[in-house]
């Protein structure tokens, strides 16, 4: 009897951690950190397509987010094919709702803050630049095309609207960020209420495990918009 008690009670005890391990799980995907899966070459070469980057939620509902961040955001509306997404088993619906695997819902992008509210974004310097609130830009970070001589496909000047993010993918020409976007309803800004957080590690493949830069040096004279 006193060994069935012991197995009993192992038995329950294994299954409160088990339940404690999920709800731990759960909480942290939910408020604090998850798993994001990079579905294209638009952050080519920061981000490779299949990476997995975990985000931090905690930005930016706690702390603001900032020039040069690399930011995860669910679609403003049309940015992303319907077919976007791969069907999943519903396995792997659970461990992505308990926040063990990265979802690929075709729901979500990854790009780049360029433009903070009230800061204005143009395109481009004679030398190809782009400018933030008249500062130009040294972007070690992008990918163009051999012979390209900016740092877009086309020249644009916006303002950022209050509560809202202008977002660039690195692989400038092959990216449908903002500038894909001048014309749609939004024009091409996120809502400060879609960016899920900020992309802090690569998490996968273990051969690629870094940090991601904000490359601070680059933005540095940028200034506050007035």
């Amino acid at each position: 009897m006193a060994a069935r008690a012991r197995a009993l009670r192992f038995a329950r005890d294994l299954l409160l951690v088990l339940l404690a391990a999920v709800l731990i799980s759960f909480l942290l995907k939910t408020f604090v950190i998850r798993s994001f899966y990079i579905p294209s070459a638009s952050m080519e070469h920061t981000l490779q397509e299949d990476d997995k980057v975990i985000v931090n939620e905690l930005e930016p509902r706690f702390s603001p987010l900032a020039h040069g961040d690399v930011v995860v955001f669910r679609d403003p509306g049309g940015w992303l094919p319907p077919d976007a997404g791969e069907p999943g088993t519903w396995l792997d619906a659970v461990l992505v709702f308990l926040g063990f695997e990265a979802p690929n819902d075709g729901e979500h992008l990854v790009k780049r803050v360029i433009g903070l509210p009230g800061d204005t974004v143009v395109c481009c310097t004679d030398f190809g630049q782009l400018t933030v609130n008249g500062i130009p830009l040294e972007e070690p970070y992008i990918v163009v095309p051999s012979g390209a001589s900016q740092a877009t496909r086309e020249p644009f000047s916006v303002t950022v609207p209050d509560d809202a993010l202008w977002v660039m993918g690195d692989n400038r020409y092959n990216s449908a960020d903002s500038t894909a976007h001048l014309g749609d309803p939004g024009g091409g800004f996120v809502p400060m209420g879609n960016v899920v957080g900020r992309a802090i590690v690569i998490s996968w493949p273990i051969s690629r495990w870094t940090w991601l830069d904000e490359y601070p040096a680059t933005f540095r004279g940028v200034t506050p918009a007035p």
